[in-house]
């Protein structure tokens, strides 16, 4: 396959700049109410119908896998010093504890030098040194806190915002955001990228799912930024992307095999959640423990080993994660999917609607 398949065109108005199912003159947010496109894979059948519904497709002792990534307030504003230039400095990972170093990302990066020291908040609370140059708008900060590590996270996290992706929200991020962009079951903070189609599960949602006897699992991938990065070759067997920290544990794995033996359907909730699963997968079939790193890049064709079915969000064109959705549910199918979505005013990106692929 190559980068130009997987061009449409997508109008900036079909990219939701609010949850789907969110009113902003009441503020009511009904995360299960948004728009489900159905696609079935074996007849290319489509149907068009409500998150609420998803249930409708599966039966007692079907399991659906969740990423439980949490996302922390990864987007600060800071000053730099001197000429008090605006920069915008995005958190990727702590490097290192005692230290106080992070992975960042600074824009405007062309101001920022080894040595330029930057201040934050009110007062200038905190204050941090640039350190090294990692790439062109790569960079490590040392920050210069002096209390208990905790105590420096919290305040940390005090000055951030919720790092909604500009590739998809164009307004100002608002206060609201730190709920709206995490999925109710965040558990293990680390992801500066939502797991987008699990912002549309429900409490209710998920108490009706256990009325129903279909089990809900959990693994952990981290989304970082470089699964959400242009591609820039043609032909993508020569793109890379950058690793991601994940953990598989006992209990998926055990609840994902017993069903799998069972002949019961497995859901993956999100292109993560899918990546982390075909990460694990071993020879034959079955889910093992992991805990580390993937780089794992999926595109047309691929056969998966693990899962059924398959929720998403409409994903922007060029994206990976439309890569990773046209593997599962067919190229051919996918991509006819997206037309009949934009001609049926579905909306994309991480506050759109949903597809839910089955057989």
């Amino acid at each position: 396959m190559k980068l130009s398949q997987f061009k449409f065109k997508l109008p900036e108005e079909k990219i939701a700049q609010y949850p789907s199912d969110y009113d902003p003159e009441t503020g009511i947010y009904h995360r299960d109410e948004c728009k489900m496109m159905v696609v079935h894979r074996k007849t290319g059948e489509i149907e068009h119908r409500q998150f609420k519904n998803v249930l409708e497709y599966f039966d007692e002792k079907d399991v659906f896998v969740f990423n439980d990534t949490k996302v922390f307030p990864a987007r600060l504003w800071g000053n730099k010093e001197k000429t008090g230039a605006r920069i915008e400095v995005f958190l990727l990972r702590e490097l290192n504890e005692d230290l106080r170093l992070w992975d960042v990302l600074v824009d405007p990066a062309r101001k920022i030098r080894i040595g330029n020291k930057l201040y934050f908040g009110p007062d200038d609370a905190m204050v941090a040194e640039v350190i090294d140059n990692t790439t062109s708008r790569g960079r490590t900060l040392r920050f210069l806190y002096d209390g208990p590590h905790d105590e420096f996270k919290d305040a940390l996290y005090q000055l951030g915002e919720a790092p909604l992706p500009r590739t998809d929200i164009t307004r100002a991020t608002e206060e609201e955001d730190t709920e709206r962009y995490q999925t109710i079951y965040a558990n293990h903070e680390g992801a500066v990228v939502a797991p987008a189609a699990g912002l549309h599960f429900s409490r209710e949602l998920m108490k009706r799912m256990e009325i129903k006897g279909i089990e809900a699992t959990f693994l952990t991938l981290h989304s970082g930024m470089g699964f959400c990065q242009d591609i820039d070759v043609e032909d993508l067997t020569k793109h890379k992307t950058t690793s991601e920290q994940m953990v598989v544990n006992k209990r998926v794995c055990q609840t994902v095999n017993h069903a799998k033996a069972d002949n019961r359907k497995i859901c993956a909730v999100g292109t993560t959640t899918i990546r982390a699963m075909e990460t694990a997968v071993s020879t034959d079939g079955e889910l093992k423990e992991f805990d580390g790193w993937t780089n794992k890049f999926i595109f047309p064709p691929y056969e998966f080993d693990v899962a059924d079915a398959l929720i998403s969000n409409f994903q922007q064109p060029f994206s990976t994660q439309l890569m990773v959705v046209a593997a599962f549910g067919g190229y051919d199918l996918v991509m006819k999917a997206y037309q009949v979505a934009l001609e049926k005013d579905y909306k994309f990106g991480c506050f759109g609607d949903a597809m839910l692929i089955v057989d």
